[in-house]
């Protein structure tokens, strides 16, 4: 199945992609969290915090998020960073909060 449209052509293994994707962040404290990272590298305590659920279900689902390519994570000292690591989630998670958080 191809989608065409003026610019570019749209591929089976792109819809894979986007759906995988998609997928990983339907959860809505998955999204929250991609929400709360956005650009930034934030440690897990900030999350929890910012988040406001326990530190085992972030954990959890930092997990899910990093297994699917979403997420990179560096350590540091005895914390662990987590980060966005693909700038179409950024561009992606930017356009949504345009569309659903208007006012924000």
């Amino acid at each position: 199945m191809k989608i065409k449209d003026q610019h570019t052509d749209t591929t089976d293994a792109d819809i894979a992609r986007a759906a995988y994707c998609l997928k990983a962040m339907s959860h809505p404290l998955r999204l929250k969290i991609l929400c709360v990272l956005g650009n930034d590298s934030i440690c897990v305590q900030d999350i929890v915090d910012q988040v406001g659920t326990s530190q085992s279900n972030i954990s959890q689902h930092l997990a899910i998020l990093k297994e699917k390519n979403i997420l990179g994570s560096k350590k540091q000292a005895n914390r662990v960073y987590y980060y966005i690591d693909d700038a179409r989630m950024l561009l992606l998670i930017k356009m949504m909060q345009e569309v659903f958080c208007p006012n924000r």
